[in-house]
């Protein structure tokens, strides 16, 4: 008779505690149409539960398939730099996301970057590695603009980032080829199956080398990743592992008569510098359909990163780990408004981070313990309103050789509450306004860098407003959202400190700050071949108390914009235009606006993109003007670093997929 597949699932799902409450966002129907004249809405699953964005009281956007397809590009990196609301900062050896008006050295932490649900975010400082995921192996992107403290809690202060993978719901598999400027070759490939009815399997690899725009700036790139998936009406389980390899030479920052004199050198003395970065990941969930009404789920989660690097003359060693656990309950029933959501939970994590360099010996290990739950209630079949709260908790066990070196136990909580309205008078017509809690405790090298007579650092708090409206026809869409944030003991590196542990600058809770803004989105498809669209966005930031009380905050440029133009130039071939303009802003770190401001730019991209049965191709050109711009700058009463935003870059890719 044979061994009931159901039992092997829910054993081992027992056995080994992995489930998961994003095992939803793997499933969510990916056959939906997307495209201009679609009117089936997309589902998504960013509020941690199924839902159409229209139905959320929040700024919610969704880069589907086929904009990733129009746009031609060939990274996360590329994708996410033109969207609306993202401001983008690259030291030549990572790149940061920031929203809502975050410099370049806070958004890591204040922007919060998920794939499946599973957070991406360090322990410490350093920027999530966001091209972990090869483009491939991308369903869609979901971006909730603005806080979501209530349903995330730390670090979801800026906005969030869901990067939903490609679940193996059919049998196939694809392979991409590509080479371009500066020496670059890539390959990604993929292939899915069903082992039988419920039981499917999905395999991806990837590998890319380049010398990048810089000298000294080599990189070798390379992911694997498997997924084992169970499926039935009621329950889903899968268990799933992924590596990524990242080994790149760092060329420093440059002064401003260097980089203006060749933006394309290294700094001197870094002929041996480099970061290589090697993270395993292991993730699994299960979720069970309890009643008409009520599912079960929880996740579990492991990552172990190894970080060597040889930077300003010396060796150092960097591991990290997380481990994460989140059980949660959610609920949906027909009311005679309509649907009433609900979901609760817990998020528990442990995370540990060992610094082995030149001048720091550093340990910690970090326990966040929270719990939430969040309501969604119809008040009639147009109106519903959501409320909603989180409490947290955290500890940390730190060791730092100058700070601390007998040890420091920290202890902080922080919570956040959540109240929102959502008015739909029409399907095309979709109204919210909200006030949700945000917070973010202090990361491991925030707490052992502080001044000599700080004993932790306070979490920092703070609150964000909003208020939108979405417009939706079959051809058009409109979306337009005003928001305040206002922080308490933002966590910020103040570079003109004088009590630092080594008798300069040191992390501090700062005075408060503000940020106001709004931002604009408008699409329309004119014609069966033709799709425009254009986007603003307006942030002031600046400090609201202490000396520098009325400045601006620095590297958030107040004005940012990007339009576009897609046109069926034939039944196969697609062109793709863009432009990106960023605004003026002060370098990182000037706080009291010194020095003048960093020029605006506008980066101009390009795409031809090719498709015939089961054959694409793409021509993509990135900065085609071949602009000089500042990617990352750092201030310093010593003398400012600068780092180089890329060039043209020309990427032509060939893909096949069977």
């Amino acid at each position: 008779m044979g061994t009931n597949p159901t039992k092997i699932a829910s054993a081992l799902s027992l056995i080994l505690g992995l489930a998961a409450s994003t095992t939803s966002v793997a499933y969510a129907d990916t056959t939906q149409d997307t495209s201009a004249n679609a009117e089936v809405e997309t589902i998504v699953v960013i509020g941690r539960q199924d839902a159409s964005p229209l139905n959320i009281a929040a700024n919610v956007n969704v880069i589907d398939q086929v904009d990733i397809q129009l746009s031609g590009a060939v990274s996360l990196t590329e994708l996410l730099r033109s969207q609306a609301g993202i401001q983008v900062s690259d030291n030549n050896s990572g790149t940061t996301f920031s929203m809502r008006g975050f410099s370049a050295s806070q958004a890591a932490s204040n922007t919060l970057i998920l794939i499946d649900g599973r957070r991406l975010n360090n322990i410490d400082i350093a920027a999530p590695s966001i091209n972990a995921v090869p483009l491939n192996q991308v369903e869609r992107v979901e971006i909730l603009s603005g806080s979501a403290g209530v349903l995330y809690g730390d670090q979801a202060v800026g906005g969030v980032i869901n990067i939903i993978t490609k679940a193996p719901n059919k049998e196939g598999g694809g392979l991409q080829l590509s080479a371009g400027s500066f020496d670059t070759y890539e390959a990604k490939g993929d292939i899915s199956g069903l082992i039988n009815d419920n039981w499917h399997y999905y395999f991806a690899g990837s590998y890319n080398q380049s010398d990048n725009y810089r000298d000294n700036n080599e990189s070798e790139t390379a992911s694997v990743l498997g997924r084992l998936q169970y499926q039935t009406d009621i329950e889903n389980f899968f268990v799933e592992v992924n590596y990524f390899d990242n080994d790149r030479q760092a060329p420093g920052a440059l002064t401003l008569a260097q980089y203006q004199d060749d933006p394309t050198q290294a700094a001197p003395y870094t002929d041996d510098d480099y970061v290589h970065e090697m993270t395993t990941a292991l993730r699994s969930g299960y979720e069970y359909q309890l009643t008409k009404e009520w599912a079960l789920a929880a996740d579990l989660n492991y990552s172990d990163t190894l970080t060597t690097n040889f930077l300003w003359g010396s060796a150092g060693r960097i591991e990290r780990s997380l481990l994460s656990f989140s059980p949660k309950a959610t609920a949906n029933y027909q009311v005679d408004n309509g649907d009433l959501d609900i979901v609760a939970g817990v998020d528990l994590s442990v995370g540990e981070a060992d610094f082995d360099l030149a001048f720091t010996q550093r340990n910690n290990e970090q326990k966040v313990a929270s719990v939430y739950v969040q309501a969604s209630v119809p008040l009639t079949q147009s109106l519903s309103y959501v409320v909603g709260g989180r409490y947290s908790n955290v500890t940390d066990d730190l060791f730092d050789q100058t700070l601390y070196p007998n040890r420091v136990d920290l202890d902080n909580n922080a919570h956040a509450f959540e109240l929102g309205l959502n008015y739909r008078p029409s399907l095309e017509n979709r109204f919210y306004i909200r006030a949700n809690d945000n917070f973010r405790f202090a990361k491991v090298d925030e707490q052992a860098y502080t001044p000599v007579t700080t004993i932790g650092l306070d979490p920092q708090t703070g609150r964000s407003y909003e208020a939108g409206w979405d417009w939706t026809t079959t051809t058009q869409n409109f979306k337009l959202n005003f928001y305040r944030l206002d922080l308490e003991d933002e966590i910020v590196y103040d570079g003109g400190r004088t009590d630092g542990p080594q008798g300069g600058g040191a992390n501090v809770n700062a005075d408060a700050s503000t940020r106001y803004g709004a931002n604009a989105a408008y699409d329309v498809q004119i014609a069966s071949d033709w799709l425009l669209g254009a986007s603003y966005d307006y942030i002031d930031a600046e400090f609201t108390e202490g000396e520098n009380e009325g400045k601006a905050l620095s590297w958030v440029a107040e004005h940012n914009a990007r339009a576009y133009v897609s046109y069926d130039i034939a039944q196969e071939w697609q062109i793709f235009v863009e432009g990106i303009y960023t605004g003026e802003r002060y370098i990182e770190g000037d706080n009291a606006n010194v020095d003048p401001k960093l020029s605006s730019y506008v980066l101009a991209n390009l795409a031809i993109n090719y498709t015939r049965n089961e054959w694409t191709a793409s021509l993509r050109a990135d900065n085609l003007l071949d602009k000089d711009y500042v990617s990352a700058g750092y201030y310093s009463a010593w003398g400012n670093g600068y780092y180089s935003g890329n060039g043209r870059s020309i990427r032509l890719t060939a893909g096949y997929r069977f």
